[in-house]
């Protein structure tokens, strides 16, 4: 029996990730992985196992395909057990890991693979390592304790193919501190418990910062893509930061892993700036991709920290995390992927140099990217704006503008690949993103619905 359950944990659920030959995307067993994520950070700490089921079956059916979440948990996750009453650590020990806690992350992660989503998991939550404002730790990591955590962790995950390894856990290493070789540790450890022939695929999760991951790790073997957190606040520049990580003479991948999330304060302030929606939500995703992401994440409030009545809520959760799971944002991410996966994504790049006018302000901003064979244009709040033809392949170019609150497109027009054209969005205004495509008309791709 034994034997048979691991011959079921090692295909059942085999999904080898790898990074694409031209350093810009994922690759899951030889095909371009799009990475369309859920922080759900407290998924293993707050959730039984009815509860993770209902959580990882709507996300599923909404077309996410990773699930990030966290071992050692950030909402006291090692004082305060999950919800069988088990602790993740003895003694708060990282070298002494609580089997029946870490049964329940199994079932988790095994359910996952089940439903085809990847999990995106980070081992702890940084205000473990050291506490910033509202982290409540305790402290417990040092590179020997990281690194023997980290092997126990690769050991025991070795034959579960759908996960990605996140280290962070929302902490920036600072200056003057040994932070950065505890990460170091904790991934050498990681590696060394999956064994040769299991590569780890991993990143880095830090807070707000210019350069993401970057900052600190780029150039390590082990950090595979560049990860960032933008934060909470509306109409930050996500494309300076996706592109000036793009832009590196060392190519990787990258990621904005914690855009602004869905029914969160804007900036923590909802008294003066409100509560964040689906516009908001939607422009992250948009202008992160378009700047050159390889896939992005989506985040609410009320679910990272899977509330609900009788739970303390943070800053303000107000929705039952169940109820949550249908916000408009969470839903219109599927049209994100949809669109995203409608044509070849390996020649995909970031090319604002079609736009005539391509340096409006962030909320109003217009973002371009394209392949050998289309293009894809970003109007934030539908203003016109002008492109540059014959970028893409073709003597014609069919255009059409897709909707990304309900997901369709329109067809209105062939036109020569040449010249510059002014293009007019169907509506304008506050909430009236557009998207124009132009594809190769020879192609006939089809269109989206």
């Amino acid at each position: 029996f034994a034997v048979l359950v691991s011959f079921v944990l090692q295909n059942v659920f085999s999904q080898s990730f790898e990074v694409s030959s031209n350093g810009r995307h994922l690759m899951k067993e030889g095909k371009p992985f799009f990475w369309l994520g859920d922080t759900a950070w407290e998924l293993f700490h707050r959730l039984n196992r009815e509860e993770a089921d209902f959580y990882l079956k709507k996300r599923a059916s909404q077309g996410y395909t990773l699930i990030q979440a966290v071992a050692l948990a950030e909402l006291d996750g090692l004082n305060v057990p999950n919800a069988y009453g088990d602790l993740p650590l003895k003694n708060s020990d990282p070298t002494q890991p609580n089997e029946a806690y870490f049964k329940h992350v199994d079932y988790i992660i095994d359910k996952a693979g089940e439903m085809e989503l990847t999990i995106g998991f980070l081992p702890t939550w940084g205000d473990k390592l050291f506490k910033a404002g509202w982290g409540l730790g305790p402290e417990v990591f040092n590179p020997m304790n990281a690194k023997a955590y980290g092997k126990w962790l690769g050991n025991r995950y070795k034959n579960r193919k759908n996960i990605i390894w996140i280290l962070g856990g929302d902490r920036n290493p600072r200056q003057g501190t040994n932070d950065t070789e505890v990460w170091r540790a904790m991934a050498a450890g990681i590696a060394e418990g999956l064994g040769g022939n299991n590569k780890a695929m991993m990143t880095f999760h830090p807070q707000p910062n210019k350069d993401g991951a970057s900052e600190w790790f780029h150039n390590d073997e082990w950090l595979d893509f560049n990860m960032f957190q933008t934060g909470h606040c509306r109409d930050v520049s996500v494309f300076d930061n996706i592109q000036g990580s793009y832009d590196r003479p060392l190519i990787k991948p990258v990621l904005n892993g914690e855009p602004i999330y869905e029914d969160h304060p804007v900036c923590f302030n909802a008294a003066d700036l409100g509560i964040s929606n689906a516009y908001d939500v939607r422009k992250a995703a948009y202008l992160s991709l378009f700047a050159g992401a390889f896939g992005h994440t989506y985040g609410c409030h009320d679910i990272w920290q899977m509330y609900t009545q009788g739970k303390a809520a943070v800053n303000g959760a107000a929705m039952d995390w169940k109820l949550a799971l249908d916000l408009p944002g969470a839903g219109q991410m599927q049209h994100v992927r949809k669109l995203m996966e409608s044509r070849p994504i390996l020649d995909r790049v970031p090319d604002q140099s079609i736009i005539v006018e391509n340096n409006r302000a962030s909320y109003e901003r217009i973002q371009a990217t394209r392949g050998l064979d289309y293009a894809f244009i970003y109007s934030a709040t539908g203003i016109p704006f002008s492109v540059k033809l014959g970028r893409i392949s073709g003597t014609f170019v069919r255009a059409s503008w897709f909707n990304p609150r309900n997901g369709k497109t329109e067809e209105f027009g062939k036109i020569k690949n040449s010249g510059t054209k002014q293009f007019d969005p169907p509506a304008s205004g506050y909430g009236q993103d557009w998207i124009l495509i132009l594809d190769n008309a020879s192609k006939d791709y089809p269109l989206i619905k």
